[in-house]
């Protein structure tokens, strides 16, 4: 059914953000759910452009999903943060209120957890980051709720480990700083988060114990990874940055439409459908 209130607009931001899979997810969403005059669409914006491009919308649109690098450029723009989007400084999902209010969220963090418990994985005693950038925060915050011992994180600079420390410390997260020399070593972990760019983890495939834990890669193309290949032949559980991807657009889905619950099998399918027409 089309929104009753005029609000049938929705788009994701970001740059670059051509190679985005969330139009894919959320228009499969909106013809699963009968929602014939929604759109959903992609703009090109960098942080200097936002500001002009929220001023510029109109009544019509019911949200957003925000990618980098306005995770952070956007929280000034808006009328209330969410706690768990304030817990990392990263709002990735806006709606637009009935009464034109200005609503930031983060469903990375849920989306997460939602992944490793579809995989099984509901506690770990002890967890391993690789990395140290923006997603990294969003995994020590999906931590906090399911990892009950030490997180070590594996970074290449002294400030980057400054930063996750700190993190850790709002969080309310045990995490203990390794140099990125060391990386082999996390890989023996119950959990392990790899939340670095393409290629970054290639060199530790062949440091894959013969009985891994669990592996997410927050990757989702190319896929598999190099380490997820490895680990997946060991016998290790996977999961994957499609999965992320999938359960962080169902909530915003269901924020953005007010429709719950949002397709998760008909959007995962959609999404595995775009990837292996690339």
């Amino acid at each position: 059914m089309p929104s009753t209130d005029g609000r049938h607009r929705a788009a994701v931001l970001g740059s670059p953000i051509a190679h985005s899979l969330s139009p894919v997810l959320h228009r499969a969403a909106y013809a699963e759910l009968g929602l014939t005059g929604w759109s959903y669409d992609r703009f090109e914006i960098d942080e200097a452009a936002l500001p002009g491009f929220i001023e510029g919308l109109d009544a019509s649109w019911a949200g957003l999903s925000l990618t980098m690098p306005l995770k952070r450029a956007i929280i000034p723009l808006l009328d209330s943060v969410s706690v768990t989007a304030s817990s990392v400084e990263a709002v990735n999902t806006v709606v637009f209120t009935e009464d034109g209010r200005r609503v930031g969220d983060n469903t990375d963090i849920p989306g997460m957890i939602a992944a490793l418990r579809e995989r099984g994985v509901e506690k770990a005693d002890s967890a391993a980051v690789l990395g140290a950038g923006a997603t990294a925060s969003s995994a020590l915050a999906a931590l906090s709720e399911i990892c009950t011992g030490l997180v070590t994180a594996y970074v290449r600079s002294r400030e980057r480990g400054d930063e996750m420390r700190g993190w850790g410390e709002r969080l309310g997260v045990d995490v203990r700083i390794a140099d990125w020399a060391d990386a082999e070593q996390a890989l023996r972990a119950p959990l392990v988060i790899a939340t670095t760019p393409a290629g970054t983890t290639d060199a530790l495939t062949g440091a894959v114990p013969a009985a891994p834990g669990t592996l997410f890669d927050v990757l989702y193309e190319p896929w598999p990874t190099g380490l997820a290949a490895a680990w997946s032949a060991r016998g290790g559980a996977v999961v994957g940055g499609l999965d992320l991807l999938v359960h962080q657009a169902v909530l915003q889905v269901e924020q953005v439409t007010g429709r719950r619950p949002a397709p998760l099998d008909v959007m995962r399918r959609a999404g595995e459908q775009a990837l292996s027409e690339r």
